[in-house]
């Protein structure tokens, strides 16, 4: 093993410990990869989020795409439409969040910051910030909603997860 692979290792030793005992006791050996109750959720990579116990699903039920605020970008497009022709998915919630970091940030912000603390030239990067939550929202279901790879009945939700009170709210999109 080489000294970087080694040094990597260490710096991981508490998730393989944790995977360890995690595998011990592994019982989703043989879980169908279809969507048992038909859902894609997108949510944010917010760690106050727990996709499945806020929805009252379990491994399975769902396919959970999460990435910072719980955009639609083109990849979670492209996982859409995995999910819904080969999965078994056949209704799309969003999940954006209370307290994001993203909303009112604005991609100047974060270029700057990001480019100064690496000094990369970030110019090219959108960060997908969130001016105001309700628009971006709409804005992100009408992208799914009008993917021609998607069936044009495919029930389409947005939702903001509170995550103060863990309550989750239809958005008015």
């Amino acid at each position: 093993m080489n000294e970087t692979v080694r040094q990597n290792a260490m710096v991981f030793d508490d998730i393989l410990a944790a995977n360890r005992e995690y595998s011990s006791t592994f019982r989703l050996a043989g879980l169908p990869p279809a969507a048992a109750r038909g859902l894609a959720v997108v949510t944010c990579m917010d760690s106050r989020i727990e996709p499945l116990d806020m929805l009252g699903l379990v491994p399975g039920d769902a396919k959970i795409l999460r990435n910072g605020g719980a955009r639609v970008t083109d990849d979670v497009l492209r996982t859409l439409v995995l999910a819904v022709n080969l999965l078994a998915v056949d209704r799309v919630c969003v999940v954006q969040h209370t307290g994001c970091r993203l909303i009112g940030a604005t991609n100047d912000e974060l270029r700057a910051t990001l480019g100064q603390e690496y000094g990369v030239d970030t110019a090219a990067w959108d960060f997908l910030p969130i001016d105001d939550q309700q628009r971006v929202l709409r804005a992100d279901l009408a992208r799914i909603r009008t993917c021609p790879l998607l069936p044009r009945e495919l029930p389409v939700a947005g939702f903001v997860y509170d995550v103060d009170t863990g309550r989750l709210h239809p958005a008015v999109c």
